[in-house]
């Protein structure tokens, strides 16, 4: 990332700046080349290639970790000093793309759900879920100006470069005005109203209060609209910002505040693009050889040794070398339809060789249920997954729950952009997995959710949702079962749920929605005690998912592992305490108090 960067350039002024980073070339020009996919260029102009970013980006980044909302000292260097070019302002926006977003928060965010369990309350998502929420707990801090001031200084120098062509400097603005609105979008949907900043000259004056929910909201959509305006059709490389990624960041915005016409619309505007489809295999989009998927409209990108994240060996199990910090639960297994398209209540009722047996829980599943969740009982590198059994072979089971810390404690492993481990060439600890921000699945569910909730159902929603089921193996919808907007909402909502778990979604969803009675669904999903499944494995099944012997009757000891609690002030996440502290301006959000 920019850490050397940061840390050396604290030290020096604007004059000894060039020679002192001369000798930081190696490391920064690796840390520099990739959050939007750049091609390292040639030996003979990495040099000054490298010169131009670090000058650049350091007019936004020094001292970026001062009090209230990252004020750049005065005698650092200024921007005339380096807005001449049109290269100064391309080397710009690359700065601005620098941890817009980041593989830690996408693929732990579903940990703040039911979908998901985080076991260390020190990596900040553990407490989001069970409910231990204060203003001073260890939360995921997503109050973070950062990227919003490099995008204000780029959007208050722009205009002072001449470009040879100005459709791209149209498009670079829309780029960078994107990335402002999404990180906007993030704090106020979690925060619910923060202040929508300038780029102040000091401390005193960076204490700003909050602005509400509906201003940020609406300066979002302002922000977005002219973004759209101005971005080309296409993007310029993978992970740049095009027309199609703003109108995903509009339609996730407006379904999330029941804006259904408004969400529809969007959606609409990506199909008539023209540009994304349906990757014809499921499982396909959370591998290496999938990247460039033609599903996948924004996702964020790593590069082996160059830019390479870990985040993914905080996925696996014990036994492959991982921490089990990010697991999915028995919960999300449960939602998965039977293959024939019923739930498992309903094939329990209807009974038949190929029913729900809770004695074998993973059989005979949707089959996006094993493309994305690894279970007991799989066949996985060569041998087979048991996370059941406490002794193996008469040694103890490193993937038994309660052998060690980083055991999966739901007795499951996220199978997304984990298979197969050998695609890491650079081990699971620094690979180039680049998590998707936004895919065409979505678009079609959107428009599949809006429509119905604007107009009920129609041929269109369920052609929209048989390409997603039928993509992925499953048959139609049903229409005479599925035949008014209460039941096909019921269906579109386990739909998005099975379709996007892992993604980072789940949690607003269940925040979102409202059950019969309006409670939010998280009212229901987040309160009781979190549990796994317990038994053994028969290794002499020869169909993996009926390996698994599940107990009926299980010790809520053997089974429990964690109580969660979920209270309607939880909608929203409490404003850090240390924001606070530095900002007395920032109120807090109704119903947190130390």
């Amino acid at each position: 990332m920019l850490s050397v960067l940061i840390s050396h350039s604290n030290n020096y002024k604007s004059e000894n700046y060039e020679n002192e980073h001369e000798q930081l070339f190696n490391k920064a020009y690796h840390n520099f080349v990739m959050q939007v996919s750049i091609q390292p260029l040639k030996k003979d102009y990495r040099m000054k290639y490298l010169k131009y970013i670090l000058i650049c980006i350091a007019a936004m980044i020094l001292a970026s970790c001062s009090d209230f909302l990252d004020v750049t000292p005065k005698d650092e260097l200024s921007p005339p000093t380096t807005w001449k070019t049109e290269d100064d302002a391309q080397k710009f926006a690359v700065g601005c793309y620098d941890g817009w977003e980041e593989a830690g928060p996408m693929l732990y965010m579903d940990c703040g759900s039911d979908f998901g369990y985080n076991n260390f309350e020190w990596e900040e998502y553990k407490n989001i879920a069970n409910g231990t929420i204060t203003p001073s707990s260890t939360i995921h801090n997503f109050y973070n100006f950062t990227n919003i001031r490099r995008c204000n200084t780029f959007m208050e120098n722009i205009e002072n470069i001449t470009f040879s062509d100005e459709k791209t400097k149209n498009d670079l603005i829309g780029q960078v005005r994107t990335i402002r609105a999404y990180r906007y979008f993030i704090m106020n949907w979690v925060y619910g109203g923060v202040p929508i900043i300038e780029n102040y000259s000091s401390a005193e004056e960076a204490r700003v209060p909050r602005n509400s929910e509906a201003e940020v909201k609406t300066f979002i959509e302002t922000e977005l609209d002219k973004a759209i305006g101005e971005l080309n059709d296409a993007p310029a490389a993978r992970g740049r910002i095009a027309k199609g990624a703003a109108l995903a960041i509009k339609m996730r915005m407006a379904l999330y505040y029941d804006e259904h016409q408004r969400a529809k619309d969007a959606a609409q505007a990506i199909i008539d693009l023209g540009q994304y489809d349906l990757e014809s295999d499921y499982s396909e989009l959370f591998k290496v050889s999938g990247q460039n998927s033609k599903e996948i409209i924004l996702a964020v990108q790593y590069i082996d040794v160059t830019k390479a994240t870990g985040v993914v060996g905080q996925m696996y199990n014990n036994g492959d070398g991982g921490w089990s910090s990010i697991v999915p639960t028995q919960k999300l297994v449960d939602i998965y339809e039977m293959k024939d398209g019923l739930t498992k209540e309903e094939s329990v009722a209807k009974g038949g060789a190929d029913a729900y047996n809770p004695v074998h829980p993973f059989a005979n599943r949707d089959p996006r249920m094993e493309m994305t969740v690894m279970y007991p009982g799989m066949d996985w590198n060569g041998g087979v997954i048991n996370t059941l059994d406490k002794v193996v072979d008469g040694s103890n089971n490193p993937n038994y729950p309660t052998a060690a810390n980083n055991s999966s404690k739901s007795a499951l492993t996220w199978r997304k952009y984990l298979d197969p481990m050998d695609q890491y060439t650079g081990g699971i600890w620094e690979t180039n997995c680049s998590p998707i921000v936004c895919r065409y699945a979505e678009v079609l569910l959107t428009w599949a959710e809006a429509e119905n909730e604007l107009n009920g159902p129609s041929a269109e929603v369920y052609n929209k949702l048989d390409r997603i089921r039928t993509r992925a193996g499953m048959p139609v919808v049903n229409r005479t079962k599925y035949g008014s907007k209460e039941t096909l909402r019921e269906l579109i909502r386990r739909e998005r749920g099975v379709e996007l778990a892992g993604e980072g979604v789940r949690r607003a969803d269940i925040l979102r929605w409202k059950d019969n009675s309006g409670k939010m669904v998280a009212e229901t999903a987040l309160n009781g005690t979190l549990t796994r499944v317990t038994g053994t494995i028969n290794y002499s099944e020869t169909d993996p998912a009926k390996r698994a012997v599940i107990d009926l009757n299980p010790s809520a000891a053997d089974t429990k592992i964690e109580d969660r609690v979920f209270k309607t002030h939880f909608r929203y996440l409490p404003i850090p305490q240390s924001a606070r502290d530095k900002n007395p301006k920032l109120t807090q959000n109704p119903g947190y108090t130390e």
